[in-house]
């Protein structure tokens, strides 16, 4: 899990500069994100580039795909694409490297994006699990601002109703969005007893900690007959006190000064987990 972490602040590099490259970029949520993906794509999930089509893979969705910059650098790492591809042709006019992730590209299941729309698919890829006998399982990860979406809710109800224990729905929970503080903008109190309310297994872990994570997703496949909820706690614009609990990061680009020092900020810590 250390290897993992360590590897974190390499992949938060890759991120700045593919949005320094490309001129724009969700740059905070990227942060606080990235760590769930590293542990469902390099400890979790049964998913390989070698074998892209398999129909045992596990099934992954971005739900909260403003976050694509850092999808983009774990897919990289993970040996669906290449990185300095990625730097050159993001955000460039009629690129498959958009903004937000799109399934022509190797390794991504689904366009996402417009919030809301993540789960609800996530329920399909998971009945059709169940449907046709197959043993893989289904996550996908949102943001806490998207919860004030119904089509969420709705979801909600119908994972539990069909008892979709091979589903596992992650909340990016950093308590920022676009607007400022998801509090002040649409309140999530309790989120944990409500998720339960509706019959869900919740796990509330904190969300830059790999293994805490890690622990919460072997949880969650010992849970039969409910999906499970993970409440990732997470901090916005995790790793560099530039950007950290900001919530003008939510969207950014940095001045060369603050990428130099963002840069630093991550070197530093890294070079700290090498020498624990």
């Amino acid at each position: 899990m250390k290897e993992l972490e360590i590897l974190s602040y390499d992949l938060r590099k890759d991120v700045v500069d593919i949005i320094m490259a490309g001129k724009g970029g969700h740059i905070g949520g990227d942060m606080s994100v990235l760590d769930i993906l590293v542990t469902l794509y390099f400890k979790q999930m049964n998913i390989s580039p070698e074998n892209p089509e398999d129909p045992d893979r596990d099934l992954f969705v971005l739900s909260k795909g403003h976050s694509v910059e850092a999808y983009y650098a774990v897919l990289c790492a993970k040996g669906f694409l290449n990185l300095e591809t990625v730097k050159k042709e993001f955000s460039r006019f009629n690129t498959k490297y958009i903004g937000h992730p799109n399934n022509k590209l190797p390794g991504i299941e689904m366009n996402s994006g417009s919030l809301g729309h993540g789960l609800p698919v996530c329920i399909g890829m998971a009945l059709a699990g169940k449907m046709n006998h197959r043993d893989y399982r289904v996550y996908t990860v949102m943001g806490d601002g998207e919860l004030a979406e119904g089509s969420v809710w709705e979801a909600v109800m119908a994972a539990s109703h069909y008892k979709l224990d091979n589903l596992c729905a992650v909340v990016d929970r950093n308590r920022l969005q676009i607007s400022g503080c998801t509090e002040a903008v649409m309140s999530h109190k309790r989120l944990k007893d409500r998720f339960e309310s509706f019959d869900w297994h919740v796990i509330s872990v904190n969300g830059n900690d790999y293994e805490e994570l890690n622990a919460a997703f072997e949880e969650a496949k010992t849970v039969k007959g409910m999906p499970t909820m993970i409440i990732a706690n997470t901090i916005k614009g995790y790793g560099s006190a530039v950007m950290e609990n900001k919530a003008n990061w939510h969207h950014k680009v940095p001045t060369q000064e603050e990428y130099e020092q963002i840069i630093a900020d991550f070197q530093k810590r890294k070079e700290a987990l090498l020498h624990e």
